[in-house]
Formats: structure tokens, sequence, C-alpha cells
């Protein structure tokens, strides 16, 4: 059984390696080592890292900045085993990853962003780039530095022409997504005043929501990795003042304060926040849920009624983001996670759509103002377009 399953994973991962190959674009690795003199590094004291595919044709002054995903590290012990790996060090990093989706350079998959300057920051600071603690303990050599990286990533980008864009789109996946709504207004103000700027969350409106043991597991995770990282300084004023830096990690208390137009593409039933907030390891001891988390077709009815109640809950914490046109949503049903880096989903043939709308098209008419969009899905499972995913071995490896 189990080298069955090797084998079938093994045939799709050759299949999607040929599929970014045919549609995808491989781009080189950007050192930003002038960073390291203010010490804005990795984990392990490396430079940050980005890949630039330079824009060209009319799309030379608009600039699309997207963030690697990647979870967190809540402590010494998960920041020290994440060093070690591409989410800590530039020194593991790839040097060269591929480009699709929402960064493909082919207008047929990405019509309305395929010729601007497209980059892709690696997430090497556990916190999505909120840290910023000033000692090193020389006996773990943990530098927690992302509010620093972040910076010199974005003025490295300044002087290479970003600068003097018209457009610019700040977007991200998971914690990357997490990034650019915390940065959003951030970001706004570090470009000039004539720049049409606009940011892109997609999987990153994490809810803050008790698991099913009724544990308030999440919130004790993001509360321990801002602390651990030194974060409060860096997250929204607006929120800070309000509430307890932790929950200022929630985009559900910093949302409804952003003033930069931002978009939010997310699943109702996100993945990652089934298997790592409603049903974590630590409050299903007996593995109750491990099917049903790996495939959502094995879920029993009254998981399935455990998991529409988690949608309930997202859509509540997601209504806060308002109805003005400023603000885009595209909500589905499916059981996915990061939707806008994949060519399957960003925009194919057979991508999931809403009221017969990809998400390329919703977030391209929404970024040039031709059509606000606002959708949300019917309940799982009444969306035939889903992609639902059953086990992704670089996203799915839990992260709390």
């Amino acid at each position: 059984m189990v080298a069955t399953r090797l084998a079938q994973w093994l045939v799709l991962l050759c299949c999607t390696l040929l599929l970014l190959r045919a549609e995808g674009l491989y781009v080189d690795i950007t050192y930003v080592q002038s960073a390291v003199a203010k010490g804005a590094v990795c984990l392990d004291g490396s430079p940050p890292a980005y890949h630039l595919d330079k824009g060209f044709g009319t799309g030379i002054k608009s600039w699309l900045v997207h963030i690697e995903g990647g979870g967190w590290c809540n402590n010494v012990t998960t920041c020290l085993s994440r060093k070690n790996s591409r989410l800590g060090s530039s020194k593991r990093m790839a040097k060269q990853i591929a480009f699709s989706g929402i960064l493909s350079n082919r207008k047929q998959f990405n019509p309305d962003f395929y010729n601007w300057n497209r980059i892709k920051i690696r997430y090497c600071d556990g916190a999505s780039f909120t840290g910023d603690v000033q000692a090193v303990n020389r006996a773990t050599n943990l530098h927690f530095r992302g509010a620093r990286v972040w910076l010199a990533v974005i003025e490295d980008l300044l002087a290479k022409g970003m600068r003097s864009a018209e457009n610019a789109i700040l977007s991200g996946c998971s914690a990357g997504g997490l990034t650019s709504i915390l940065h959003c207004d951030g970001f706004r103000a570090l470009l000039p005043m004539g720049t049409k700027v606009k940011c892109l969350a997609d999987a990153g409106y994490f809810i803050n929501a008790k698991d099913v043991s009724g544990a308030d597991h999440i919130k004790t995770f993001f509360t321990q990795v801002v602390a651990t990282h030194g974060s409060a300084k860096n997250l929204p004023p607006s929120c800070t003042k309000r509430l307890s830096p932790g929950l200022c990690f929630f985009p559900q208390y910093v949302a409804p304060q952003i003033r930069t137009p931002f978009f939010i593409v997310n699943a109702a039933y996100d993945s990652w926040q089934i298997k790592n907030i409603l049903a974590p390891g630590v409050s299903d001891p007996h593995g109750i849920w491990r099917n049903c988390k790996l495939d959502v077709k094995k879920c029993s009815t009254s998981q399935l009624k455990t998991m529409q109640d988690f949608r309930l809950e997202f859509l509540r914490a997601v209504r806060v983001v308002g109805t003005s046109s400023a603000k885009g949503l595209f909500i589905d049903s499916c059981y996915a996670h990061c939707q806008t880096e994949m060519q399957e989903t960003w925009l194919r043939s057979d991508s999931p759509v809403l009221a017969k709308t990809t998400i390329a098209k919703a977030v391209g008419d929404w970024f040039f103002d031709r059509n606000p969009f606002q959708k949300i899905d019917c309940p799982y499972p009444c969306n035939p377009t889903c992609h639902n995913r059953i086990f992704d071995p670089q996203h799915d490896n839990p992260g709390v």
C-alpha cells in the first residue's frame, strides 16, 4: 500500500514538473548581499534573496512583488529546525525556481500581468517579515530580523527601478499572503504617491478559531511567534493600540483599518487551516481526522458538519473587510491552499470559477478598475470547478 502510494505520488510529481516546464519559466536567484551589513538577514545570518523576471513592453514600469509562504516558527526549538532549511537560510534555497500562474510571462496564462516586472521574495525569517530582535544568542546563532529583511529587499527593488513604478501589486501565498496584509500600507508608503498600488493576499486570511478540542491552539501559536521574533513593534499600530500583539497577527483584526485597496483570494475550506487550525495533530491524538484532512471526500458526516461550521466562522471573519469596491473577494468552496501561483487554479480552461470568472480575471478586473469583484461561493460540494487537493508535501507539512 505504501509503495503504491509512493509510486502514485512520484508520477504526480513528474507530471507537475513537466507541466511547469511547459507552462512555467525558470528564474535565477538574486542575493541582497548589502543587507547583511544592516543586520537584515535570514534566521541563520545569510543574506535575503529574491527572484526577478524583468518586465517588457507596456509592463516595464509595472511591478508585481510576490511573497513566498511557508508557515512560521514560534520558539527557539522550531526556529532552530527551520534555520537549516530553505525557509531559514538562503544557502539552502534553489538557485532557480519556476514562475507560473500570477508570475507567468506568457500572455495566454497571465493576460494582465505577464509583461510586468515580476518578483518572488524568498521567505527565510519565520514570522511573515515582522521580527526584529537586535541580540543574537551565540549558542543558537538565530537572527530574528524579518522586518529588516523586508525593508532591505524592497529598497533593493526600488533602486532597480521600482521607485519609478506606475503600477504595483504586493501579493503573497499563505504566510506570504499574511505578509501582504500586514505590510500593505507600509508598501504603499514606500512608493511614489502617483503610483497605483494594491495588495493581494492568497490563502493568507488565517482566522482566530478554536480547534476541535475547544482549545485556542492557533491563538497561542501566533502569540508565541510574535513574542519570539519581537514582532509587536512592526505590526500595524492601528491594531496594536487596541488589541494584544498576538491578535494583531490575525488578518481579521487588521483588515478593517487597511487604507490601501486589497483583494482576498481564499478557500472557505482552506486545506492548511483545516489541518492546522481546526484539527491540528495535538487536538486529534487518535488520528480521527487524519483521512479527512488528506482527502475531503473521506470526511464523515460529522466532520463535514464541523467543516461547514468552520466555513461560517471564516465568512464572519472575512466580512469585516467591508463592501467597498476597493476591496476584492474571491472566496471559493474548494479544499485548497494557495491558488494564484499554480497555473491550474490561476488561469486554465479548467480553473475554478465564481460567477463564471477565474481568479486571474477577477484580480485583473479589480486592479484595473474594469469591474469590482466580491464573490463568496456556496457551501461544499456545490462548485464542480474546484481543484480539491489531497496531499502536497511542499505545503502540507504542519507549520504549527
